[in-house]
């Protein structure tokens, strides 16, 4: 939790359950609120858990185990959190060249390194793109100084897939097949899709693949408008959802979950459920308000067991490689969501769910009720798009789809390609995707560092201007407790990050709503100055 320049870990088997040194100060911010009991616990057992609690927080490290049993035997029985199982005396070579290879292996960036390979290869160019090899530019005795503003390289690497040599977007074999794998196992997702022209037109290629004409889609009234662009392009009914107001500052939160409930149980009652394919939400809006994903998509599930999702992160790629953020990603809410629907607890939890629900209820005591799916019935469709130009590294307008659902292969795959192929130039800037390519590599081994200090940053601004004597009589940073009515916050706490790191891992386990730190919303009433004006005159 505090070594950023960890990229690996080896467990040995018979390891110390208790540290040597006095940890007590760090006791706010390790196991916060667990209690394992280690009592009687074996040695594979305590290996078993100590991998799986590492995993939890950097599912990112490469984790090693080192054992004096049987090789085999252990490793059938271990998850899937381990690359792999030594034996105590194979020696430190292999260990050593195996974490050497995991390492290197996160640190590729395929489309990347063919395209400066390619860059450098003296090739002639007999096709379209007189700027390919900059042939337009340098002998130009009027834009010559492009060269000197860009560089030679960005000119070099001007190419397209018919020129041969580097991968199609469209229908990649190679290393942009590569890349997209590695991005889909950094951001735990199932598949995922580059995109250059940013979430617009990712938002856009879902709602075409997945929506029918007449189908029933579920929306934010305050969502992005591609949204709205690529619900009127598939031919799709809408049924607008309302946030709730802020009336002090004359801004809109998020959806209540009540709200998504109402709406889905009314429509059951006039008999159209069926007809509803998917519900739409941005998770992380532009002044930073969050959703409990999980919970939302679990009691939407017993409602509508098919229903499909679509979680508009555009400002939430980096959400990804923080422990606390993660949880409220839509991969990793849709990774535990179906996790805990194949479990033998959730299977008995549903069962006396069912038991506690009288057949006469009505909808007015469900929206009261916390709903447990049928885990015989729901299905984890869960899509999300983000632009990773905005809060990770690329390029302007580069941009993700992450997939995790069930049904892909059997009911999407075609009609994605189809919409993908739709919306996507074949004629894709390299550059872009190039810049996607590191910028994953980039989030793979530095974005647990980068995420936390970003949070750091932010609340010294925060303190800075709330604290600054001059500043805090015109301005002052919302709260928590502005942005999210008290009803949406069970822990009641008004200030999370700053009452300590226990005090926000409480909220964003618990809230319905929580705040990201990162995002700073000013208060400038008592300044007298409307908002343009202020935005202009700093």
């Amino acid at each position: 939790m505090f070594n950023f320049s960890l990229q690996a870990c080896v467990v040995r088997r018979r390891f110390g359950r208790r540290s040597h040194n006095d940890l007590s100060a760090l006791g706010a911010f390790l196991d916060a609120g667990r209690s394992d009991d280690l009592t009687d616990r074996s040695a594979d057992e305590m290996a078993e858990l100590l991998g799986q609690r590492i995993t939890e927080i950097r599912p990112e490290l490469d984790l090693y185990l080192v054992t004096e049993g049987n090789v085999e035997e252990i490793a059938g029985g271990l998850s899937n959190n381990f690359r792999r199982v030594f034996h105590a005396r194979e020696g430190s070579l292999e260990l050593h060249l195996s974490l050497l290879r995991g390492v290197d292996r996160r640190y590729q960036a395929p489309f990347f390194s063919a395209l400066r390979e390619y860059s450098h290869k003296p090739t002639g160019v007999f096709h379209a793109l007189p700027v390919s090899r900059g042939k337009s530019i340098v002998n130009s005795h009027w834009i010559r100084e492009m060269v000197d503003f860009y560089g030679i390289d960005v000119f070099l690497a001007e190419t397209s897939a018919t020129c041969g040599g580097l991968d199609s977007l469209l229908e990649p074999t190679g290393p942009l097949r590569e890349s997209q794998q590695l991005a889909a196992e950094t951001f735990g997702a199932r598949q995922t899709f580059f995109v250059t022209n940013g979430t617009s037109t990712s938002n856009k290629i879902v709602v075409q693949a997945l929506v029918q004409p007449d189908d029933i889609v579920l929306v934010d009234r305050n969502c992005h408008q591609s949204h709205h662009y690529g619900l009127v392009l598939a031919g799709a009914h809408v049924t607008y959802l309302d946030a709730y107001r802020i009336n002090e500052f004359s801004m809109y939160g998020v959806v209540p979950l009540r709200e998504i409930k109402r709406t889905l149980l009314a429509f059951r009652s006039a008999g159209k459920l069926d007809r509803i394919k998917m519900l739409m939400l941005t998770n992380c809006t532009f002044d930073g308000i969050v959703y409990d994903v999980e919970r939302v998509m679990e009691e939407c599930l017993a409602i509508k067991p098919d229903l499909v999702f679509l979680w508009d992160e555009a400002w939430f790629a980096f959400a990804r490689f923080h422990p606390v953020y993660r949880a409220r990603t839509a991969m990793s809410s849709a990774r535990r969501l179906l996790e805990r629907l194949r479990s033998p607890e959730h299977r008995q939890r549903y069962t006396e769910h069912i038991a506690t629900l009288s057949g006469a209820q009505d909808d007015d005591a469900l929206l009261d009720t916390r709903l447990v799916p049928d885990p015989a019935t729901a299905r984890v469709r869960v899509y999300a798009t983000q632009s990773t130009h905005k809060t990770l590294t690329s390029l302007r307008q580069g941009g993700m789809i992450h997939v995790f659902d069930q049904d892909y292969a059997q009911k999407v795959e075609e009609a994605f390609h189809e919409a993908y192929m739709a919306h996507t130039s074949t004629s894709p800037n390299y550059q872009i995707l190039a810049s996607l390519d590191l910028g994953r590599r980039q989030a793979d081994l530095e974005g647990f560092e980068l995420v936390q200090k970003q949070v750091e940053y932010a609340m010294s601004l925060r303190d800075a201007i709330d604290n600054h004597h001059l500043l805090s009589r015109y301005i002052r940073c919302l709260t928590t407790a502005d942005l999210i009515p008290r009803e949406f916050r069970p822990t009641g706490i008004d200030q999370p990050l700053r009452s300590g790191l226990t005090n926000m891992m409480s909220a964003w386990d618990r809230d319905d709503f929580v705040l990201d730190p990162c995002r700073i919303t000013l208060s400038i009433g008592a300044t007298g100055i409307d908002g343009d004006t202020f935005k202009r005159r700093i």
